[in-house]
């Protein structure tokens, strides 16, 4: 199993963790799941509260699961979740979030990702952090770089987090979730010399950004090693 953190919350980590299961999916023939603890920002269906990217992320799932095995808190506003929680008198404690996972179910996926919400410290609430659910885990990370101005600063102080929280990144994507910014071809030269570790694609800004069309895009091989 890999956690997909990205350096904010529109780096597109959704659409990168869906190409990702994808590609493993379609061309390694693995047994694929897809995971969001937490979300926030849903619609109301005939089958309950729904969020669009737990949705994503179960449509490149070859493993069926219940809805709330997949997504087990889901909050109507999107807004920070620690707050949508609070207003809705719900515990998303580290503790309480692992819980609430089924990894009995989880277990028989070739290839697992759990896609965070938000950046790597995002708040659980009482000075508690998702981020801590990964540690207790021991998850390998997979860092997706929203290439806009800024994008360096985000994308080293992510990687040096995760590491001081004693993790491992096991790779990161460049993606260009809006217009390509200034310098591209540059600061991606930067950002590929200063991360040090394993780079999974460049993914540029598409007009129908499908899983199919991303993970063309992406490297699977690092991720290969790491599963071992």
């Amino acid at each position: 199993m890999f956690f997909v953190t990205g350096t904010d919350t529109d780096s597109g980590k959704s659409h990168i963790a869906a190409a990702l299961l994808h590609k493993a999916r379609t061309v390694e023939k693995w047994r694929t799941l897809g995971l969001k603890p937490i979300a926030s920002g849903c619609e109301h269906t005939a089958d309950g509260w729904r969020n669009s990217d737990a949705k994503l992320l179960m449509s490149e799932s070859t493993l069926t699961l219940e809805y709330d095995r997949v997504n087990p808190f889901t909050f109507e506003p999107a807004i920070a979740p620690h707050i949508a929680a609070a207003d809705a008198g719900v515990d998303i404690s580290p503790e309480t979030v692992i819980s609430a996972l089924d990894f009995t179910q989880y277990a028989m996926a070739d290839f697992c990702l759990m896609e965070g919400a938000g950046g790597w410290r995002l708040p659980l609430g009482n000075n508690r952090y998702l981020s801590e659910v990964v540690a207790a885990l021991g998850l390998p990370v997979i860092i997706v770089v929203n290439m806009r101005l800024g994008a360096l600063n985000h994308a080293l102080l992510t990687r040096d987090v995760i590491r001081m929280d004693g993790l491992e990144v096991a790779g990161w994507v460049a993606n260009t979730a809006g217009e390509q910014m200034a310098r591209y071809d540059e600061n991606l030269a930067s950002l590929k010399q200063m991360m040090e570790v394993p780079f999974l694609g460049e993914v540029p800004h598409l007009a129908k950004p499908t899983p199919a069309a991303i993970a063309e895009y992406l490297d699977l091989t690092p991720l290969l090693q790491s599963r071992g």
